[in-house]
């Protein structure tokens, strides 16, 4: 039987005089367990790709968390080195990647960097450093060299009832982990919010009357799809979703 396949979204790196088109293993894990379905690296080469043909063959995507950080100039902030490190390739390619495939019904799961992502496609705004804002906590990664440690649940988020990630998860809170600096400010065209943390960080969003299947996540589920029954249950619903996707896009093409 033919497998669902996710376009995952890429970082540019630059290792030993080359540039590197990479996603972290974890996510690419958690889509081939997680979700049922064959991860594929899509290259942050931006305005060369043809994003319509890239989607024609694929029945979801991923986008993935990030140490960059998408550049303030595209939603109206300032870029500067303490906000950083920025990957403009990686914006000039996800951002209208998540529009298109959003338009076009395929299922999307948004993870950290890729939630931000998503609220800046829509025309929303990211807050920065909100560690230092009055009132919210500290939700950057502990310090340490042990990703398990860095990774480890930190806090519960409060999640919309009736709302998309409710649905995923049939629960109306759960523990999450941590590892972020900046969180959603101005919501994007049609963004719901679906979760926030006690500080009110908004910890999950969707796209409202989506033709598909969107979901974001403050969070990283990727990490313990092994072990952590909310993380295999978002990852399981996009599953559903992107199956349900090609089932009906292998129809389309029968019909043709």
């Amino acid at each position: 039987m033919t497998k669902p396949l996710v376009l995952v979204t890429a970082d540019v790196k630059a290792v030993d005089g080359y540039r590197w088109h990479a996603a972290t293993s974890t996510y690419l894990e958690a889509v081939l367990k997680g979700s049922n379905a064959i991860p594929m690296i899509l290259p942050s080469l931006g305005a060369a790709i043809d994003l319509d043909a890239a989607l024609d063959r694929v029945d979801g995507v991923l986008a993935t968390g990030s140490r960059s950080n998408v550049n303030p100039d595209l939603y109206g902030g300032e870029a500067s080195e303490a906000n950083g490190p920025y990957d403009p390739d990686r914006d000039a390619t996800t951002l209208p990647l998540l529009r298109r495939a959003i338009e076009r019904g395929i299922p999307v799961l948004a993870i950290c960097r890729g939630m931000q992502e998503l609220n800046v496609a829509m025309g929303g705004t990211l807050l920065t450093e909100i560690q230092d804002m009055e009132g919210r906590h500290d939700h950057r990664a502990p310090a340490s060299d042990v990703q398990d440690e860095r990774f480890a649940i930190a806090h519960p988020i409060e999640i919309r009832a009736g709302g998309a990630l409710h649905a995923a998860l049939a629960a109306d809170s759960v523990e999450v982990n941590s590892l972020h600096r900046q969180a959603l400010g101005d919501l994007g065209r049609n963004l719901v919010v679906e979760a926030r943390a006690e500080d009110g960080t908004i910890e999950a969003v969707s796209v409202k009357e989506a033709p598909g299947f969107v979901l974001a996540t403050q969070w990283h589920p990727e990490y313990w799809i092994a072990c952590d029954g909310p993380s295999q249950k978002l990852f399981g619903a996009f599953g559903r979703a992107v199956e349900a996707y090609r089932l009906s896009r292998c129809a389309s093409l029968a019909a043709e």
